[in-house]
């Protein structure tokens, strides 16, 4: 997954592809104690899936905090 592909979705859409990836990430550390799992890569790749997805979520979050604090920032030179 690429950061750009996660700029184009939504907020509820990266948090339900969280919840997705978290719960494929559950079900390959499964698989791998019970030894089905061929690749064993696939787990430290979801577990960087899941971060990126976070940071974008929480640099949005920022980004929202931030433009409310310039605004009332604004409000008060007005006065």
């Amino acid at each position: 997954m690429k950061s750009k592909d996660l700029l184009e979705k939504s907020e509820t859409e990266l948090v339900e592809l969280e919840k997705q990836l978290a719960t494929e990430l559950f079900q390959s550390r499964l698989q791998n104690y019970t030894n089905q799992l061929d690749d064993t890569a696939s787990i430290p790749k979801k577990r960087r899936d899941i971060a990126r997805v976070k940071s974008e979520i929480r640099r949005r979050e920022l980004d929202a905090l931030a433009a409310q604090v310039k605004q009332a920032l604004a409000a008060q030179e007005a006065k």
